[in-house]
């Protein structure tokens, strides 16, 4: 416990986990009253796998029509969610849905959470773009997820592109946070090697961030009395204690073996963990600075986090010289002299980056040292973010972050 705390906790209302536990989903829905829902997936899940017939007449048998939009696609734009919610409410014709399911990834659960303001009404997904004043009519979500990394099954944002500009712009309320988080480790069976690292790096980001972000008492929260995020907390701590020491143990595995079966449950288990932390206590740097980077070379979201995971972490070594210890030890790191353990934790991450098939600076990642100034206006451009890092002068410390990255220099190397 600690006494400062300033708790603003918004979970699912229920978390299922466990293998096989989809077949558990129609009778539960049948249940709680739904009966006519969409599922949103893309091609592959619907034409693929045998998980959406499945669905469909299992949901069936109990009572429940379901329509199905399997147009969803890697980063999702606003264009497609609003072109998305006119076939839907079509193919509906004049039927009231009562609940949404998103079957896939972070793309699908971002695309369904978008969907969930649109479709009552029909409007445009830029309606919801930005602060609310009120909280949004939007329908109950239930999210699937198929990877272990986004963990967007537990958290109040969707996050779509917007071709206008190019730009990520986010639908955000506590309204859009999942009534069911399902989480069927047997999804992410066959995910190939490289979704694997990225989204399993992405799952350990989440934890390292929000266990060292900006405490509670001190976040700004910006007068919203429902915040999305509000800082780290005992509660949230504990949730990224867990997913770091599932992670130690099992990333690698699953990325080395896509067969082991107990380091994939480890990576599911650790990825909700991980997101229960995050979705209340928020990100930082490792994130914002990632967007930059993502808005230059294009890589994939946990290549660019991972990139700059290590350099993050470095940074933090006064400001959270305690946490650091914490995850030292639950990386195997046992030297008895303190500072020389916490030195060691980004070094340590920097070789499972590297472990993962990632490049572990910015140079190799592409990014030119002249537009390393750039990279730095982007990251600082993304205040919420900015805001939330534990430090006195986040600029100055974003920019030697971003050129240690270029380089790829840890403290430890020059201490050997």
């Amino acid at each position: 416990m600690r006494p400062n705390d300033l708790i603003h906790f918004c979970p699912p209302a229920r978390v299922i986990l466990g293998c096989g536990s989809r077949s558990q989903l129609p009778a539960l829905l049948a249940r709680l009253g739904y009966r006519t829902g969409v599922l949103i997936t893309d091609t592959f899940f619907s034409q693929k796998t045998p998980w959406v017939n499945e669905y469909i007449k299992a949901a069936e048998a109990v009572g429940i029509l379901t329509i199905v939009y399997d147009g969803g696609k890697p980063d999702p734009t606003t264009i497609l969610c609003d072109d998305a919610t006119s076939e839907i409410r079509l193919q509906l014709q004049g039927r009231q849905l009562d609940h949404v399911i998103a079957l896939g990834g972070g793309s699908n659960i971002d695309l369904a959470k978008a969907l969930c303001v649109t479709l009552p009404d029909g409007q445009p997904v830029r309606q919801f773009v930005g602060a609310l004043a009120q909280a949004p009519k939007a329908l109950p979500l239930i999210a699937l997820p198929t990877t272990a990394g986004t963990g967007s099954e537990a958290t109040p944002g969707a996050i779509l592109i917007d071709p206008s500009n190019a730009t990520k712009v986010a639908v955000m309320d506590n309204t859009l946070r999942p009534v069911i988080a399902l989480i069927d480790p047997e999804f992410t069976y066959t995910c190939p090697p490289r979704v694997t690292a990225d989204a399993g790096i992405d799952a350990l980001t989440h934890a390292l961030e929000s266990y060292l972000t900006m405490d509670s008492f001190a976040f700004d929260r910006g007068g919203q009395v429902d915040p999305g995020y509000s800082g780290r907390s005992s509660l949230t701590m504990l949730f990224a204690r867990e997913a770091i020491d599932l992670c130690a143990r099992f990333l690698l595995r699953t990325y080395h073996d896509g067969s082991d079966q107990e380091a994939r449950i480890g990576m599911a288990y650790a990825s909700h963990y991980a997101a229960l932390s995050y979705g209340g206590a928020g990100l930082n740097a490792v994130h914002g600075i990632a967007y930059a980077v993502a808005g230059i070379t294009h890589q994939s979201h946990g290549s660019t986090n991972a990139v700059m995971l290590p350099y993050v972490l470095d940074a933090l070594r006064v400001t959270r010289r305690d946490e650091l210890l914490t995850i030292a030890r639950l990386f195997g790191i046992e030297e008895n002299d303190e500072d020389s353990a916490t030195r060691q934790v980004p070094v340590v991450l920097r070789a499972l980056v590297k472990s993962l098939g990632i490049p572990t600076d910015l140079k190799s990642f592409g990014i030119q040292h002249e537009q390393l100034g750039t990279v730095i206006t982007d990251a600082l451009a993304v205040t919420r973010l900015a805001k939330a890092f534990p430090s006195n002068d986040t600029a100055a410390d974003y920019a030697h972050i971003v050129e240690a990255a270029w380089h790829g220099r840890l403290e430890a190397d020059f201490t050997k």
